[in-house]
């Protein structure tokens, strides 16, 4: 397999340089372990342990001041949520070692930030950096700026793109794990069922221990899957489960510490209407999400399946958006915006500075002034606060639609 380099990796060289230690966060098998071992090739962390290992990972487990004791430093810890009694040893050292930057590379597949020990330990002495799977623009050879570029108000101009939602099948159906790329459909099916039956056979239970069912939380990742990119109700996900509310959003939530599943909230701000509380929940990987719920190039571009390929591409370009956000330079958070009058936005981008840009995503080559409606509100609601808004289509070119609005091909998001 070809390297790609990582479009992350000039930010966690940075974070190794500045602060004690630094994580690797992201799902199984998203390259974690591969730009470790980049960085450790490179001097940059020159020591490398795993806890698959299952020597290293019982010795961890048995005696974590021992184990972390014994380290040579610096050094890469990989897939630490497997001995999470390590972290109190590393926190110690840290404390040890106030001034000494990078002496810790830490890779999870769970979300550290969610567990107990960590919100104890690393406060102020760690910091986190996201990596999924891959995007357009690293398959490409690109850093992709479309993020910062809206919130500077500026969006790509693209040309001559390829009309019609079947131009990103397979883009969208290979989703960016590395090794389901390299597979034929039939092949990468099977590669998701297999990735699906590991991540909840041995991450879940590590995770959340005996109290939960691997099976019943496989069945509400393919209910998920078929409803990618929409709000959901906890109480009719328990209800189609046979359990209760609670345990369901329970549920959800360990999904999406296994970055199995995003939680994208809603946004709201002094607009005078009351907005939906629950939040937008999408699968990570449109690869991923295809396949559980059996969608094939074929199912794809049939002409009687536009909705289902629309959650498809929909959950595809968020995700996109969200890689994006590990390494744009302005500091975001992603919403979406939904109120009782029905007016929509598939994903709101609120910087740090409180600039808004706003994304909806079409399946459809043609877009029409209701495709505008959400993006026209928050525009002059929001004033100057509004920096572009962009519905992203699979049309030809970009196309202004009016102040501040553009229509723009989704290969936009990846455009040089």
């Amino acid at each position: 397999m070809t390297f790609i380099r990582r479009n992350v990796e000039d930010e966690l060289r940075d974070v190794l340089s500045v602060s004690r230690a630094g994580a690797i966060l992201g799902p199984r098998q998203s390259g974690k372990s591969t730009l470790a071992l980049r960085l450790q090739g490179a001097g940059v962390v020159p020591s490398y342990y795993t806890l698959d290992d299952e020597a290293l990972r019982s010795a961890a487990q048995d005696d974590p001041d021992g184990f972390v004791a014994g380290l040579v430093r610096p050094a890469v810890i990989d897939e630490v949520q497997r001995a999470p009694g390590v972290l109190l040893a590393i926190k110690q050292v840290l404390d040890a070692n106030p001034g000494v930057p990078g002496q810790f590379l830490l890779t999870g597949s769970a979300n550290l930030l969610a567990a107990k020990q960590v919100a104890d330990a690393l406060p102020g002495r760690i910091e986190y950096v996201d990596l999924w799977p891959f995007s357009q623009g690293e398959l490409t050879g690109r850093r992709e700026t479309f993020l910062d570029g809206m919130l500077a108000g500026q969006v790509p101009s693209v040309t001559g793109a390829e009309k019609g939602r079947g131009a990103y099948a397979a883009a969208i159906l290979a989703g960016g794990f590395p090794e389901a790329r390299e597979r034929s459909e039939h092949q990468r099916a099977r590669f998701f069922d297999s990735y699906v039956r590991g991540v909840l056979g041995r991450d879940l239970p590590e995770l959340a221990g005996a109290r939960i069912d691997p099976a019943r939380v496989a069945t509400l990742l393919r209910l998920l899957a078929a409803r990618t990119g929409g709000a959901v109700s906890f109480a009719g996900l328990g209800s189609e489960l046979g359990i209760d509310e609670k345990t369901a959003k329970a549920y959800v939530e360990f999904l999406a510490q296994l970055f199995l599943v995003l939680q994208l909230p809603p946004w709201s701000t002094n607009l005078g209407a009351r907005q939906v509380k629950t939040p937008k929940i999408l699968l990570t990987d449109s690869g991923l999400a295809a396949a559980l719920i059996g969608v094939d190039a074929a199912r794809y571009t049939a002409v009687d399946q536009g909705e289902v390929a629309g959650k498809l591409l929909e959950t595809f370009a968020v995700m996109e958006l969200v890689k994006q956000r590990t390494w744009a330079t302005a500091r975001t958070q992603l919403f979406f915006y939904r109120d009782q009058r029905q007016r929509e936005v598939d994903v709101v981008i609120e910087s740090a500075a409180g600039d808004i840009a706003a994304v909806e995503v079409k399946s459809g080559a043609t877009v029409r002034e209701e495709d505008t409606r959400g993006l026209r509100f928050l525009r002059d609601k929001l004033g100057d606060r509004f920096k572009a808004g962009v519905v992203l289509c699979s049309g030809a070119q970009t196309v202004r639609l009016s102040a501040r609005i553009w229509a723009v091909p989704l290969s936009g998001l990846w455009a040089e």
